[in-house]
């Protein structure tokens, strides 16, 4: 059966550790960038994401991600560079157009951290079970409602790619042409957008009626089929993260 999530399962101490934490991490690899406003920071909190990353074995599932990112951030790049106000300094010409540092130091800035916030949370992503994640916030006095929502969130991507796929291997084994030159995959693509709206609104019809069925609107006390999650050294982890977020505070007002 085909997930209908993008989590990886992995063997990895990443994936022991629990969501909640994760999202300590994800707001910790935010919050510091911005409060210690450097390079060697922004930098330093990338190269601990994709370290985690590589640790839990899914840097490959990340690279269309930032193939992506990279793709906006390079043009972000050439208009801050050329065009920013305040841009004094020339480093080089394109054509009749100047590459100023200022602009390329702002632009550089901005791509560190969005690369740190995207790395932050595919960490979550891609190690974390989305039933987890939301169980973990409900235990903690989250809304079911709004869990659904999230859960409903982190799988409509891959439900509706697998949507399409199937749709898609329907059209080859009737004949009908889905690769080759661009016009053509275009061709295909068109009559997808309706088989693939329509089944995204029956199943969203269907899981809202197997809810209902379920007591999902129940305002009885819930209980929970699997025991939560935990990992051993949550506490410290978490911990860690707040003291040195505490000293990161201290150093930008004292010093």
């Amino acid at each position: 059966m085909k997930s209908i999530s993008l989590f990886v399962d992995r063997e990895s101490f990443v994936h022991d550790i629990d969501p909640i934490t994760k999202l300590y991490y994800i707001l910790f690899a935010i919050i510091i960038p911005i409060i210690l406003p450097s390079f060697t920071i922004s930098t330093i909190c990338v190269g601990i994401s994709i370290l985690l990353l590589l640790t839990a074995k899914v840097i490959r599932k990340t690279l269309p991600v930032y193939g992506f990112v990279f793709l906006v951030l390079i043009t972000v790049v050439i208009i801050q560079g050329l065009f920013k106000p305040g841009n004094e300094t020339v480093l080089f010409n394109l054509g009749p157009f100047a590459m100023h540092k200022e602009g390329l130091l702002f632009a550089i800035t901005i791509a560190l951290r969005v690369t740190n916030i995207v790395s932050a949370f595919m960490i979550l992503v891609l190690t974390t079970k989305p039933s987890d994640l939301v169980e973990s916030l409900v235990r903690k006095g989250m809304s079911p409602r709004i869990g659904y929502v999230i859960v409903s969130v982190f799988q409509i991507i891959p439900e509706m790619m697998s949507t399409m796929s199937t749709i898609m291997d329907a059209q080859r084994s009737r004949g009908m042409e889905t690769e080759g030159k661009l016009l053509t995959r275009i061709k295909a693509f068109i009559p997808l957008l309706g088989p693939v709206v329509l089944g995204s609104l029956i199943n969203t019809k269907e899981r809202a009626m197997a809810l209902e069925v379920r007591g999902f609107n129940s305002r009885n006390p819930k209980t929970y089929l699997y025991v939560e999650k935990t990992f051993t050294y949550s506490k410290a982890i978490q911990a860690t993260m707040m003291l040195l977020t505490i000293c990161a505070v201290a150093w930008r007002i004292f010093l």
